[in-house]
């Protein structure tokens, strides 16, 4: 009865093994000589003696036998380490179930073999990884779990039939017991339906063998039943996984050695287990995903010797394009700018490994130089290379035109609205010989104010590899001398709050501007001046209404040629923003009677958001040694001064330093409210400026204001209208664009 168990659980566990896309497992068959034909004449003897008890089902027993008899079949793995595991399914010659653990095929169909008999085979994704703007699926990288393999269970009948099976033993390849404990109770524990004892289906034990490989620590599992004296013994036969002695990893150029080595840290030493290696690879795949770079894990393999060997693939840059679309029809055009000026901006170069995130910050720094309309960069595969090909298509905006307008001077405030009204005209060309240089000319002329400028910048000298920039200005300016030569409010006289004096300034400069390392930058600079004052009716003017000089050299204007330094850090974070300023000014005395003098400014502000709050905190300070014309004393006071004071109320110092707080919250949309306080000193310089024209006037060398306000956020900057009282209880409106200096 025993032997009829066995020969029915065996011819009804009838499993094929299966591969997607590749050919279905073959057969072999054994010799008549089979060494255990005895056993299988002695089963058919045992079928006779109880023919009359179980009727058909005995003969039926027996032909299957009879026709089994010698046959040996195996079931071909993916790789040719699983194949080597027992052929034999059985002492009855016919096989269970088995399973063996495959790492990955191609996408041909073609399994992936480790090539000895040790191995554990290879991890084989796509050698193509297609290219684009989003991160793309990790192809192959689900098929380390042995995904391309599907077990197909040949239909013996409608019902199973279930034998009773008297033990349960798990053996080594050899028919040995393992060795390892852990092991052995890693696979006794995967057992859920196979238990001593018990009546089994085929199923059920093809589920448990999916069990013990889906531990990960065997590469192959081969059941087979033999009849005793007992009953029916089940065998499972594993293949552990080897021990982790070493670690390759191959093609590997940005991937940093110490992450592989701190990915596979824990596994050295160990059985290698496959659900923990595919957590350790898909490490390394999200070292690449997070960065945005195009590669990932393409090969995995265990050798003989308990090494793995690890395969990277990086695409990297073939070549870059630029390609000009037509603003009307999309279609490809001839471009006005030399490509030349836009592959400089990147910092994607040929030959490195593509990174999303570099190509989208160069998308942006070629779109904020102001003379595209559009751009984007399109990602394709270099043929069989292996490689990627970009493309950057830009639509150009018009590079050139005029505007005119009008406005509100920054000294309308202070001297009433019509004399601050301004008329302007302005002509500017973004793109000048297709090399992005910017020209600009505008003319801005109102009762008071006037100013002719000509600027010419190119935003990084050709042949420069250090970002360097240039700007040529020309500046003729006419501003009236409120600030520091102006009349009080108070007093009795009647005339024009500027005091009958404009500071007229000829400028002719150059500065050099590059990037120092990281939100650092400093700029270099060299300056023609010549400033003076006149009266209401443009005539020179050498003393104030008070007889306080004008020039320093008391002549009708000051000469002076200025060097100057200027080192700027800018930081913006989620949490705040910082900026820090230091500048310097030195007057060269080439000629007689031009100025000598050093002038410091420094600047400073730091921003923190502590939820929807955001607190500002700011700083500003200077000092001039040496010449000082009264006209060039530090203000104290103002919109970005002193709040609640007048432009310059406060003082006029050859010093000075303010200091100021706010605190903003959201309010509705784009509009912010805030309260702040100001502080401002001229640290006791104001008598020390020619003429004491602070002092003169009354002011009081030190002040503060404090109020609240509103923001609205505009395309030129936070528009600040805000009302301030003073330590004198006096009363201000104040009205600013942008942030405070």
């Amino acid at each position: 009865m025993s032997a009829t168990n066995a020969s029915s659980l065996t011819d009804s566990m009838d499993i094929k093994v299966v591969q997607q896309h590749a050919q279905s497992s073959s057969s072999s068959s054994c010799e008549d000589g089979n060494p255990f034909g005895a056993v299988i004449r002695r089963a058919g003897g045992l079928l006779h003696s109880v023919c009359a008890k179980w009727g058909p089902l005995a003969d039926k027993a027996k032909q299957c036998l009879l026709k089994n008899k010698g046959l040996g079949r195996s079931t071909n793995s993916l790789f040719d380490s699983a194949a080597s595991a027992s052929a034999a399914a059985a002492v009855l010659s016919l096989p269970l179930c088995s399973a063996s653990l495959s790492l990955g095929k191609d996408d041909c169909g073609r399994s992936s073999r480790g090539g000895d008999s040790g191995n554990v085979g290879s991890l084989r994704t796509d050698q193509y990884m297609p290219v684009s703007r989003g991160p793309g699926k990790r192809r192959g990288s689900h098929r380390r779990k042995g995904s391309g393999i599907q077990f197909v269970q040949q239909q013996v009948g409608e019902e199973e039939e279930r034998v009773l099976i008297s033990e349960i033993l798990i053996q080594n390849k050899d028919g040995q017991n393992l060795e390892d404990s852990e092991l052995l109770a890693t696979a006794q524990q995967a057992l859920k339906a196979c238990k001593p004892n018990f009546a089994l289906t085929t199923s059920e034990v093809q589920e448990d063998v999916h069990r013990i490989i889906d531990t990960g620590f065997f590469s192959s599992c081969m059941p087979s039943a033999e009849d005793t004296r007992d009953g029916v013994r089940l065998i499972f036969k594993v293949e552990p996984n080897q021990e982790l002695k070493g670690l390759v990893c191959n093609g590997a150029n940005v991937l940093p050695t110490r992450v592989v080595e701190n990915a596979f840290r824990d596994e050295f030493g160990k059985v290698v287990n496959i659900q923990r290696l595919n957590k350790v690879l898909d490490t390394l795949n999200g070292w690449y995903r997070d960065r945005g770079l195009f590669g990932q894990v393409t090969d995995v393999e265990i050798l003989p010797d308990g090494v793995i060997r690890v395969q990277v693939a990086e695409a990297e840059v073939h070549n870059i394009n630029i390609r000009f679309l037509d603003r009307k029809t999309g279609e490809p055009t001839v471009g006005k700018t030399h490509p030349e000026t836009l592959l400089r901006q990147l910092t994607t170069k040929i030959g490195q490994v593509y990174s999303l995130q570099q190509g989208r910050r160069d998308v942006e720094t070629v779109f904020t130089m102001g003379i595209m309309e559009d751009v984007n960069l399109v990602p394709q595969p270099a043929g069989d290379t292996g490689m990627v090909d970009l493309t950057m298509n830009v639509v150009e905006r018009v590079t050139g035109g005029f505007s005119a307008g009008g406005g509100l001077s920054g000294n309308g405030i202070s001297n009433g609205a019509l004399q601050g009204l301004v008329g302007s005209f302005a002509y500017s060309h973004r793109n000048a010989f297709g090399r992005n240089q910017k020209l600009n000319i505008s003319l801005e002329r109102g009762q008071i104010d006037s100013m002719f400028r000509i600027n010419y910048t190119d935003p990084w000298l050709e042949g420069d590899d250090k970002r360097t920039s240039r700007a040529i200005n020309i500046q003729n300016s006419r501003s009236p001398g409120t600030i520091v030569h102006g009349i009080r409010r108070d007093g009795p006289s009647s005339g024009p709050l500027h005091g009958g004096v404009t500071i007229g300034r000829l400028m002719a400069g150059v500065d050099y501007s590059r990037p120092l390392r990281p939100k650092w930058s400093g700029t270099a600079g060299i300056s023609f001046q010549r400033a003076g004052a006149r009266d209401e009716h443009g005539q020179p003017k050498v003393v104030d209404v008070n007889g306080g000089p004008l020039t320093f050299s008391g002549q009708a204007y000051d000469d002076m040629l200025v060097a100057k330094l200027e080192t700027v850090y800018m930081d913006s974070g989620d949490n705040g923003s910082s900026q820090l300023v230091f500048n310097t000014e030195q007057g060269l005395p080439l000629a007689k009677n031009w100025l000598f003098f050093n002038r410091i400014n420094v600047r400073a502000r730091q921003g923190l958001r502590v939820g929807p709050v955001r607190c500002i905190a700011s700083f500003s300070g200077g000092t001039v040694i040496g010449d000082l014309a009264p006209h060039e004393a530090f203000p104290i006071g103002g919109t970005n001064s002193v709040r609640g004071y007048d432009e310059g109320s406060v003082g006029s110092g050859r010093s000075c330093i303010v200091a100021s707080g706010e605190i903003s919250v959201p309010l509705i949309g784009p509009v912010e409210g805030a309260i702040f306080a100001d502080y401002g000193t001229d640290l006791g310089s104001g008598h020390t400026v020619p003429g004491d024209p602070a002092g003169v006037r009354g002011k009081p060398g030190k002040g503060y204001g404090y109020g609240a306000g509103i923001r609205v956020d505009s395309p030129l900057g936070p528009l600040r209208l805000e009302y301030a009282f003073n330590d004198n209880h006096a009363r201000r409106f104040h009205f600013g664009i942008g942030y405070r200096n």
